[in-house]
C-alpha cells in the first residue's frame, strides 16, 4: 500500500507522521533521529484507528522528539572573520591571524585564541579550510582517547566495529545496525565530559538500539550523572 501522512492535534501541539503499512499484527510508532513520526500500521488497520494509536500515544512521541532534539548541533553561523569566537573542548577562543608568511597553514590554541598560520588576513574561506581542517584532526584524536575510555564503561566492554568523523547536519553521532560509529566533527567544541557522554550513548545503542526504559537503565548504570553531562553538551553548543 501506498504510505500516507497524517496530523493529530494534541491540546496545542500537532503531531505528523508518515503511515506504512505491512503485514503484522501490531501498530509500531518509531521516531527517528531528525524527529520525524514513523507509524507501521497492520495492513486491515484504517486511518480512524491510525489517529487514535498516534494521539494515545503524543505525549510520548513529543517526549522522544525532544530527546532527539538534545543531539542536533546548533552552531551558529559563522563568519569566519579575526577575533569571532569559536568553541574548543568546551572553552571559547577566538580567530587570529598569527602568520601570513607560514608556507602550511595549521591552527594552535594558544591563551584563548585560535592562532592561524599561513593565511592571509582577509581570507576568511581560507580562514575556513584551515579551522575546519584543523577540528576534523582533533575530533578524530580526542575520539580516538576517549572510546576506550567510554568502552570500558561496560562489561564486557563495548567496541564499535569503525569509527568514522563525518559533518553531519541533525546529530552528534550515530551508531549503525552493524556498529559502526559517526561522529561529528562539531563534537570537538564540547567539553570533554560531554563528548564521554555522546560516546557512552551510542555504545549503549550496541546493547539496546531504542530508546527505551531499558536503554535508559543502562545508561544510567555506566554514567549515573549522564544528565547533567547531556546539560553541559546543550550549554557548550547552544
Amino acid at each position: 500500500m501506498t504510505p500516507a501522512f497524517v496530523t493529530v492535534a494534541y491540546g496545542t501541539q500537532l503531531v505528523s507522521a508518515e503511515v506504512r503499512w505491512a503485514a503484522r499484527k501490531t501498530l509500531d510508532i518509531t521516531i527517528t533521529p531528525d524527529g520525524a513520526v514513523v507509524v507501521t500500521a497492520p495492513i486491515d488497520a484504517d486511518l480512524l484507528q491510525i489517529r487514535s494509536q498516534i494521539r494515545a500515544r503524543a505525549r510520548w512521541i513529543l517526549e522522544q522528539q525532544r530527546y532527539f532534539a538534545q543531539f542536533r548541533p546548533r552552531t551558529p553561523a559563522r563568519r569566519w572573520l579575526p577575533d569571532e569566537t569559536h568553541r574548543y573542548l568546551g572553552r571559547q577562543y577566538r580567530l587570529r591571524i598569527a602568520d601570513t608568511t607560514a608556507t602550511e597553514p595549521h591552527v594552535r590554541p594558544t591563551r584563548g585564541f585560535l592562532l592561524i598560520d599561513g593565511i592571509d588576513f582577509d581570507d576568511s574561506a581560507g580562514m575556513e579550510r584551515v579551522v575546519q581542517s584543523w577540528y576534523r584532526a582533533r575530533a578524530r584524536e580526542i575520539i580516538d582517547q576517549r572510546l576506550p575510555v567510554c568502552a570500558e564503561l561496560f562489561d564486557p566492554p563495548l567496541w564499535p566495529t569503525a569509527v568514522t568523523v563525518r559533518s553531519m547536519s541533525s546529530r552528534w553521532a550515530s551508531m549503525s545496525p552493524s556498529g559502526r560509529l559517526t561522529v561529528n566533527p562539531d563534537l570537538i567544541r564540547a567539553p570533554t565530559d560531554a563528548i564521554d557522554y555522546v560516546l557512552a550513548h551510542e555504545l549503549a545503542h550496541l546493547l539496546v538500539p531504542d530508546h527505551s526504559a531499558r536503554f535508559i537503565a543502562l545508561l544510567t548504570r555506566v554514567m549515573p550523572d549522564h544528565p547533567r553531562r547531556k546539560q553541559r553538551l546543550e550549554r557548550a553548543t547552544a
